[in-house]
């Protein structure tokens, strides 16, 4: 049996996780703003799953999963084949209900920011059938 004091060491690692996330996703957000990409939606929910942020820029659309870790590399590693599954499910529920979006193409992009606020997006990160 669980003791109390785990349990809220858990909730605390969670709540943090979560802060972590929320502050990568702005940060994400406003570099995708300055470089004249249009945020359509931070944290959309599907029944597949949660997107990031859901962008798009002349036409293209851009599904992004955003990775908060101490270091760059260790974010650039955090994105596995189960998430990657969940992501493009969750981008064709988006897109069902969302119709009109991307005339120029679909991609799936991952922002990565270390610890120190730093971000680097992987555009075209991964496909369909990877």
């Amino acid at each position: 049996m669980e003791d109390h004091g785990e349990k809220t060491r858990r909730l605390l690692r969670g709540r943090r996780a979560d802060a972590s996330g929320r502050d990568a996703e702005a940060i994400a957000a406003a570099a995708l703003l300055r470089q004249g990409w249009v945020v359509l939606a931070q944290r959309a929910r599907t029944p597949a799953g949660e997107i990031d942020l859901i962008a798009e820029r002349d036409g293209l659309l851009a599904f992004i999963e955003v990775k908060a870790r101490p270091s760059l590399s260790e974010a650039a590693l955090a994105l596995g084949a189960r998430q990657r599954a969940r992501l493009i499910a969750a981008a064709e529920c988006w897109i069902a209900t969302n119709p009109g979006h991307g005339a120029a193409g679909m991609r799936f992009d991952v922002v990565i920011v270390a610890a120190d606020g730093t971000a680097r997006r992987i555009a075209d990160a991964f496909r369909v059938g990877d």
